[in-house]
């Protein structure tokens, strides 16, 4: 049966140009002046011409695409990230195609074989919760490509990856409420198998002792961070002495914590002062408003999707471990 699509040819044929200056125009070479560059864009726009993007794949070896794992496009800081990625590839002439882990390993396997089955150039990704085997990415650099690590660092040599100092942050967000009055500051630790999560965790230990307060098993509680863990850590608090702070690893767990003790008589910050972690847009708008630690989220993503592209097309001469630590800012407000 004929296909009906238009072809370079018959772009040829309309205007009466050879074949192979038709197909420079479309590849944009500089061989051709862009008076008849124009020409030709304009006839294939006419005509329906589609580039035949497989076959021109297949003879370069590249399909300028990059592949993205997030753990939950839904957290307003991972949206903003994926924004920062999607400008900067899109600048620089690259499609992105994003999956999200929902914080499963399995998962997370399953999609970094299949951006390996589908080609794509390189691998942005935040690792999952699970994740403490890196035999799927060792593979996919072995085989596919370039992996930039971003926000979640992880203890791999030999790889490029753009996050905070986790640690800095931490201190600071606990000395805030020591500064404040806070003796009994409870912490809402993300899991400790991932290195983020553990940074964070030393650096409100650090905090502490730097300001000889005694360093308290069971005021850490480790989960993920859900909003239902933020209310089962409240109702936690509720059941212990003198409790006068709380410091958590993300916005998400602090705020439902804050609503739940709210709704049970606790005053804030009159009662229990709190400090949560990535200033989510609610974290601005709920009462009182939450102080919290501010990352560059976008930036993030600009600079990491930016290092992929260059370790892409430096190809085999590619040099790795061009990681950055990023700065980030305590937003003090009313909580």
């Amino acid at each position: 049966m004929k296909s009906n699509k238009t072809t370079i040819h018959d772009i040829s044929k309309a205007l009466n140009i050879d074949s192979s200056t038709v197909s420079r125009a479309l590849n944009d070479s500089p061989r051709v002046s862009k008076k008849t560059k124009d020409l030709i864009l304009k006839k294939a726009q006419e005509l329906g011409y589609q580039k035949n993007i497989l076959a021109s794949n297949l003879r370069t070896q590249k399909t300028n695409t990059i592949g993205i794992v997030v753990p939950r496009i839904s957290r307003n800081f991972f949206s903003s990230v994926i924004s920062g990625i999607e400008e900067t590839a899109y600048k620089a002439g690259y499609n992105v195609v994003i999956g999200q882990s929902f914080e499963s390993l399995e998962r997370e396997q399953k999609l970094v074989s299949t951006f390996l089955s589908n080609r794509v150039d390189g691998l942005l990704i935040s690792i999952s919760m699970e994740t403490t085997d890196f035999n799927h990415l060792e593979n996919f650099k072995t085989h596919g490509g370039p992996i930039v690590f971003y926000d979640r660092p992880v203890p791999l040599n030999n790889y490029t990856s753009i996050t905070i100092n986790d640690f800095e942050a931490s201190y600071n967000a606990t000395k805030h409420l020591i500064e404040k009055g806070c003796k009994h500051i409870v912490h809402f630790s993300g899991i400790q198998k991932i290195l983020l999560y553990k940074n964070r965790k030393e650096g409100y230990i650090a905090a502490l002792k730097k300001h000889n307060i005694p360093v308290r098993e069971d005021y850490i509680f480790e989960a993920k961070l859900s909003e239902n863990d933020g209310v089962e850590f409240a109702k936690k608090i509720l059941q212990m002495d003198q409790i006068d702070g709380i410091y958590s690893s993300n916005d998400t767990s602090a705020i439902s914590a804050m609503q739940y003790l709210k709704a049970k008589g606790i005053r804030i910050p009159q009662d229990i002062s709190v400090v949560g972690f990535n200033n989510d847009p609610i974290s601005a708008v709920i009462e009182p408003n939450l102080t919290t630690i501010n990352q560059p989220d976008f930036e993030m993503g600009t600079i990491a999707c930016q290092q992929l592209i260059d370790l892409i097309e430096q190809g085999n001469n590619h040099k790795e471990q061009q990681s950055k630590v990023l700065q980030t800012e305590l937003i003090i407000r009313k909580s």
